[in-house]
């Protein structure tokens, strides 16, 4: 015997398939998106501040919570915390060698994230990650930055250099152009006088022979 369901029956099922659906996606779990950069240049023995921002779509609380942790450079073991922010204050981690140098540097409320490192030493060779929490967006991905420790003299070009350099270069480019540009308008005016000269001459010639 077969059994027929009456049709408000099936209707009523796909409504309510449809609510637990629409709920998951307003009320459900969101990803939060982290940011930092992925390599970074210390000189020894300067404070340096590491960089988090991150993005979520949900007002910042006091259950908010930044955790940075570090992995050694050449080795393969887990992540070990050496930094933790909530509820407006911090915690240091279980890594010896951060002990009283690892302090906040941010604002959650401006979606800042980042910490600062005091007196930066060739053992903090390695791979930072800064991992964001703000309830319900708690799924995310940690992001993470190559730290290079190295002495005054091997650093890269800062940007402010650079900067300095291209301003220099463009002022020296503008005067050369300015100079050259004189040059020629000058060149053309005095070739404009002396054609002007000769055909004023001719014509007096011409006059006198006639």
């Amino acid at each position: 015997m077969e059994i027929r369901l009456p049709s408000f029956t099936h209707k009523y099922v796909v409504l309510c398939v449809s609510a637990v659906f629409v709920y998951a996606g307003v009320f459900g779990v969101s990803a939060i998106e982290v940011f930092t950069p992925a390599e970074v240049f210390v000189e020894n023995g300067t404070t340096v501040t590491l960089s988090c921002s991150f993005k979520s779509r949900e007002l910042i609380s006091s259950s908010s919570s930044v955790t940075w942790s570090f992995l050694p450079e050449g080795e393969a073991v887990a992540f070990t915390s050496i930094f933790y922010y909530t509820g407006g204050k911090q915690f240091p981690g279980s890594v010896p060698q951060f002990e009283s140098r690892v302090e906040w540097a941010g604002d959650m409320n401006k979606n800042d994230a980042s910490i600062r490192v005091i007196q930066m030493q060739f053992k903090d060779n390695g791979t930072f990650s800064c991992d964001v929490k703000n309830p319900p967006d708690i799924s995310g991905q940690m992001s993470f930055t190559k730290v290079r420790v190295v002495m005054k003299e091997a650093l890269p070009q800062t940007s402010a250099a650079v900067i300095v350099g291209g301003v220099i270069g463009a002022v020296i480019g503008i005067i050369i152009i300015a100079v050259v540009t004189y040059l020629i308008i000058r060149r053309q005016e005095h070739s404009h006088d002396y054609r002007g000269y000769v055909s004023v001459d001719s014509r007096a010639a011409i006059v006198d022979r006639s």
